[in-house]
């Protein structure tokens, strides 16, 4: 079953899908859409250290992605906004890793497929990194989601109830990491935000709860991955942008559906 590259590419969709929604959920609501960007962006400069020491790019970009994140963090309110802080660092790890990228002689690297992802070369290992880091950010983010939930809404009362929001933020940065390192052989560098955002943000609309939200994000995620699998395959177009494409029909369609339901 795993010869046939579809299969193998729909499984390593859904695999990220499951991955991102219930963090893409606390990114929507904790409103860090430009921290999950830059976080992206910074494992630019992973996949180029990694080529250079031999390593597993997997190993890389989740040691960049999460040096990155817990930078913001700790330097966050020390003289810089935070989104100017994002700027400065996303876009100067992103830079830093394609002039790095550029002195890697004699290594055949498609830059291309970093930036924009190539689900349809998944192997068999690839699944199997891409389907243990979605184990571990989905049991992650379900050990603590009471913790992460309460920080979320109100931190006193996350104090009052005996939880710290810097450890809850600090799990979820290392859950934030963890998922741009298995999403950027499926959706690439520049995409992985959108996969964390839209379909949480496309869930929305149809969730009461935030559980709903969350399990509505991953029904959402994996179906924009099987019918962008499926759309790429039938019109030739690129895979990994389709994905976030049928991604972004959906968040159209719920927004609607919304906004009737709130005039009804």
């Amino acid at each position: 079953m795993l010869d046939d590259f579809m299969m193998r590419a729909t499984l390593a969709g859904l695999g990220v899908a499951c991955a991102a929604a219930p963090l893409g959920s606390f990114v929507v609501w904790r409103r860090m859409a430009y921290f999950g960007d830059a976080t992206a962006h910074a494992a630019v400069l992973g996949v180029a250290l990694s080529l250079a020491l031999q390593i597993s790019v997997f190993a890389g970009a989740m040691a960049v992605a999460l040096v990155m994140a817990l930078a913001v963090t700790l330097l966050t309110g020390r003289g810089y906004a935070m989104d100017t802080l994002l700027g400065v660092l996303a876009h100067s790890a992103l830079a830093f890793g394609l002039v790095a990228v550029s002195f890697l002689s004699g290594i055949r690297i498609d830059l291309m497929a970093y930036l924009f992802g190539d689900i349809l070369a998944v192997s068999t290992g690839d699944l199997a990194v891409i389907w243990g880091g979605a184990a571990l950010v989905v049991g992650l983010i379900g050990w603590r989601w009471s913790g992460l939930l309460t920080s979320t809404l109100n931190e006193d009362l996350a104090h009052a109830s005996g939880i710290d929001p810097k450890r809850e933020k600090l799990i979820l940065t290392l859950a934030l990491a963890i998922t741009v390192a298995v999403a950027i052989k499926v959706v690439g560098v520049l995409l992985i935000a959108a996969m964390l955002i839209i379909p949480a943000a496309a869930a929305r609309p149809l969730s009461r709860t935030p559980e709903g939200m969350a399990f509505a994000a991953a029904a959402l995620g994996a179906g924009a991955a099987v019918i962008g699998l499926r759309a790429a395959y039938m019109f030739d177009t690129p895979a990994g942008p389709t994905i976030v494409c049928v991604a972004a029909l959906f968040f159209v369609a719920t927004s609607l559906l919304g906004s009737v339901s709130r005039a009804g």
